[in-house]
């Protein structure tokens, strides 16, 4: 049974690196944005070392919480979701991280606290958020890029086929095999052994044969989107829907590994919270643009809807 027209729910994702908002009213035309927002937290800082939240980087989650479970009251939300990924599924102190949410979640929703998803219902509600209103030829693949996983889900119709969520993103890659600024031939090297690695096991349950449209979304694609169009500023309008041809996107992906992180900083659009990894995450990019260019995939289409949007979707059906 789907929620009354003018309904306002809010959907919040905790990645590896960012913490992000979407607070929406269902209307008769479907959602309206009533603002969308996002910051760096860090989550998964040392994770894949520790395998523990480090106190800090919870306790930065926590300020940004509050503010954004404020802003959701402010609105008029009536009900929250809030979903975790990579970073929380499998670390000791997860119990840690759940008291904090439930704290500021049960504000809106008495009971509720994050919920850790799976990778696969992860890539599904990007999925969902990615492809509405997009215009894209059948089958799609969406690609969520995020600190600590790369989810590739492939459907049509607007209904998953087939999903996978790989270990890969741009956090951990970078903590992972770049420790130099910037990263040094042999580094680089490791790294691409590492995605590929990981690649190779998702195409084996995505198979990416018969794709013909590629769709990119959470800040690494975003932010290269803004790059390839030149933008001084980030801007979220021009960004979505933006497409960029393959060459022009592998240029850009090789030119920001090579960069320090502070020539990555200088660049308009960037965000201060990304220029250390994003060379983590534009590798990936780059393994992903050549095994779509040998299938005939010519551009990537960019997204600036993803799991917040499908989450929200979902509230409102529930």
């Amino acid at each position: 049974m789907s929620a009354a027209v003018g309904t306002t729910v809010a959907a919040i994702d905790c990645g590896t690196n960012s913490i992000r908002l979407y607070v929406a009213r269902r209307e008769d035309d479907g959602l309206v944005e009533l603002t969308r927002e996002m910051r760096i937290v860090r989550l998964g800082q040392g994770v894949d070392a520790t395998g523990r939240f480090a106190d800090d980087a919870l306790d930065r989650v926590r300020v940004a919480l509050d503010d954004y479970i404020d802003t959701a009251l402010r609105l008029g939300a009536t009900a929250v979701r809030m979903v975790a990924t990579s970073a929380a599924r499998d670390v000791s102190n997860r119990d840690a991280f759940l008291a904090l949410t439930a704290a500021a979640l049960g504000r809106i929703t008495p009971g509720a606290q994050a919920e850790v998803i799976p990778g696969t219902e992860e890539a599904e509600l990007s999925y969902l958020g990615a492809t509405a209103g997009l215009p894209a030829s059948d089958p799609v693949l969406v690609v969520d890029l995020g600190g600590g996983s790369t989810e590739l889900v492939v459907g049509s119709g607007g209904v998953v086929d087939r999903a996978f969520s790989a270990n890969i993103g741009c956090v951990r890659i970078t903590e992972r095999t770049l420790p130099s600024d910037p990263p040094t031939a042999a580094e680089v090297a490791t790294a691409r052994t590492v995605i590929d690695e990981a690649l190779d096991e998702a195409v084996r349950t995505v198979p990416l044969d018969g794709v013909r449209t590629w769709i990119g979304v959470a800040g690494t694609f975003t932010t290269l989107a803004a790059l390839a169009l030149g933008l001084t500023e980030y801007d979220p309008q021009r960004i979505h829907g933006a497409r960029v041809p393959l060459d022009r996107l592998t240029e850009l992906c090789r030119s920001l590994v090579g960069m320090t992180s502070a020539e990555r900083l200088a660049l308009g659009p960037m965000h201060p919270g990304r220029a250390d990894v994003i060379g983590g995450g534009a590798l990936v990019v780059i393994a992903l643009a050549e095994r779509l260019a040998a299938v005939g995939v010519t551009e990537l289409m960019v997204s600036e809807h993803d799991i917040l949007d499908g989450t929200a979707m979902g509230l409102l059906q529930s």
